[in-house]
């Protein structure tokens, strides 16, 4: 079929025609940055947290004085152990999904000219590394002298264990084994490779700094009293959560229980990802009524326009033109419009991503979305008009003549 005939018609139905284009730019720039945000959503619900999710609770306690710190440790601790079904019960300032405390900058040489970016500490007891079920993929796990005694929120030094990511982050291609770094006046040494271990709260992070942590042993201490981290079947976990608050309250009935902070690892994760499943699922709720509107102004400009053509079509039927000639001609009208929106769509994709990646701080939109929406924009567009070219298709040549 020739385009030059559609172009003349395009032509004397200008506005029509650019509104319609508009709109699929529309469909399209939202289309594409939309379905970047759920991706990006999507993947942070799974990320892997390095932890044995299933296995692992969280207990966590306020409201006390510091002078009580000690006592209130030792009698919740032997509440905890004491309950039948846990496993291990480990004093760690975090957990994953949990409530952040060890965030802090680092630098990899003593003056602090080079900087490592912002990691999070785990600080934990003895047990704490193991309870948490974070693989050693190089090197060595803590050993009993690497568990220092804490000389502010942290152990001055030490021997740490810090993940794969931010090994790599640190020093690309390098034996990560061995190296130092600093966190204003404290080094630490590297001693082992953790294959993941999340951030407390990954969702504040781009892809890569979610996995930007490192384990710190250090004995027990006013900084680690208050917050535990139980072990126990999963099976098990509802009825053991439920019996430790209870034999913690039981144990040390002068402090508060932080109900919302203490519970299963799966539970907190759950929490965590809530306001992204919602906005997921706000998303997907704007695209379907985008590409709705986008269709049903196809249909309506499509079957405006084969009421407004009916003698042509009748002209061109009694000519010799066959059904499927009409068919393909609306199909190749809509291709074109589709196809001009479609160009302009990228291009507005493209700044709506530089708007959300300033105040979003969003990663850039990867370019193979723009096949993808132009693809589906087409078969869209091609579903759309195939009613109303359909119904042209269908015009008997007599019934198209007397029409006029």
């Amino acid at each position: 079929m020739q385009i030059q005939p559609i172009l003349a018609a395009l032509r004397r139905h200008r506005l029509a025609t650019a509104l319609i284009a508009l709109e699929i730019a529309l469909a399209c720039a939202v289309l594409c940055n939309a379905c970047f945000i759920i991706a990006q959503r999507v993947s942070a619900m799974h990320i892997v947290s390095g932890a044995d999710e299933a296995a692992l609770a969280s207990v966590q306690l306020t409201g006390y004085d510091s002078a009580q710190a000690a006592d209130v440790d030792a009698r919740a601790l032997a509440a905890l152990r004491a309950v039948p079904g846990v496993e291990s019960v480990s004093p760690i300032n975090s957990i994953p999904f949990g409530s952040r405390r060890g965030t802090a900058g680092i630098s990899t040489d003593a003056a602090g000219e080079h900087f490592g970016g912002v990691i999070e500490f785990y600080v934990g007891g003895p047990g704490s590394l193991e309870a948490l079920g974070a693989k050693v993929v190089a090197g060595r796990a803590p050993q009993p002298d690497d568990f220092r005694a804490f000389t502010g929120f942290m152990p001055d030094g030490g021997s740490v264990q810090i993940t794969r990511a931010l090994a790599e982050h640190l020093w690309p291609g390098a034996d990560p084994l061995g190296k130092e770094f600093w966190s204003l006046k404290s080094h630490y040494r590297v001693v082992g490779v953790l294959k993941d271990l999340v951030r407390p709260d990954p969702t504040g992070w781009t892809p890569e700094q979610r996995q930007w942590s490192v384990f710190l042993p250090a004995q027990p201490g006013p900084y680690l009293t208050g917050s535990y981290l139980l072990r126990a079947n999963p099976g098990d976990m509802p009825r053991v959560m439920r019996d430790a608050l209870a034999a913690v309250a039981k144990a040390v009935p002068e402090v508060v229980i932080d109900r919302e902070a203490s519970q299963s690892v799966s539970d907190l994760r759950h929490d965590v990802f809530k306001n992204d499943r919602v906005m997921a699922a706000m998303l997907v709720g704007v695209i379907f009524a985008m590409l709705m509107v986008t269709a049903l102004g196809i249909v309506g400009l499509a079957s405006f326009w084969v009421q407004q053509r009916r003698r042509q079509i009748g002209i061109r039927r009694a000519i010799g033109a066959t059904r499927r000639d009409i068919l393909h001609y609306f199909q190749t009208e809509n291709f074109l419009i589709v196809g001009g929106g479609i160009a302009l769509g990228m291009v507005l994709a493209f700044a709506l991503n530089l708007v959300l990646m300033k105040h979003y701080e969003l990663p850039r939109l990867p370019l193979y979305y723009l096949p993808v929406a132009a693809l589906a924009l087409w078969v869209l567009g091609q579903l759309a008009v195939l009613g109303p070219a359909l119904r042209a298709a269908a015009v008997p040549p007599v019934v198209a003549t007397r029409s006029v």
